[in-house]
């Protein structure tokens, strides 16, 4: 596997927050036999030579323990105020850029974000992330799945008692197979984003987005108990078909 370009800097970070309301301590929580983060880490670290480190982002010590366990480095505590239910993403990486590029001396290129809540990427997404981050200019590159039972089509609001299309008409007899166009929806596994876009243009996406399109198999957010029983079925499936 190899998509290892040495003139850059790429810093892979797992932002994992000890709150969480809709699944209490989820990033830590078992999955398969191990912690949700653990599977993150995992898959950032097979392919560590893509990246100048693989860092988790946390206040929490017990999620950093955990972390450290599994391989990843945490080389700072994420400061209190930037751990709030409210705290948006954006500062959370500047927060670890600073403190990287700071400790270690160095300008990075690239962050690619991992949220430890989307446990079934592989390394061949992130390996595929890279490609596309290297084809051309581009300010990020972002992981979406294809949207098929909630396609916009679909959509309708009320307006005076009638039902209406939201934002495209839906015509009496369409196919799911003629939807058109095709939607994707973002499914949080990956995003990779310029380093000066993060710092200089306070943006997570920039103008440029580059797609990268992962099967709804692989794209299982957690953000509720549902989601969690599904990822574990998926995830024991992955593991029976290995061994």
């Amino acid at each position: 596997m190899s998509s290892q370009d040495k003139s850059e800097n790429i810093l892979a970070l797992i932002t994992a927050r000890g709150g969480s309301k809709g699944v209490p301590r989820k990033n830590i929580r078992m999955l398969c036999g191990k912690p949700l983060i653990a599977w993150t880490i995992e898959v950032a670290l097979s392919v560590c030579e893509q990246f100048h480190s693989v860092v988790v982002s946390t206040e929490d010590e017990e999620i950093a323990e955990v972390a450290r366990k599994y391989g990843a480095k945490v080389p700072f505590m994420r400061p209190a105020e930037l751990a709030q239910d409210e705290t948006p993403s954006l500062p959370v990486v500047q927060h670890a850029v600073r403190f990287i590029e700071g400790r270690d001396s160095i300008r990075l290129d690239w962050v690619m974000i991992l949220q430890p809540t989307e446990p079934l990427r592989l390394a061949e997404d992130i390996i595929e992330c890279l490609h596309l981050s290297r084809q051309g200019e581009c300010d990020s590159v972002i992981s979406v799945k294809p949207m098929v039972t909630n396609h916009p089509i679909l959509m309708k609001k009320i307006v005076d008692g009638q039902l209406l299309p939201y934002c495209l008409e839906e015509k009496e007899g369409t196919r799911r197979q003629d939807y058109d166009p095709p939607a994707y929806k973002r499914n949080g596994a990956i995003f990779l984003i310029r380093r000066d876009v993060l710092m200089e243009k306070n943006s997570i996406w920039g103008q440029v987005i580059r797609p990268y399109v992962m099967p709804e198999e692989r794209s299982v957010g957690i953000d509720t108990d549902l989601d969690f029983k599904l990822a574990e079925l998926l995830m024991g499936e992955r593991l029976d078909k290995a061994e």
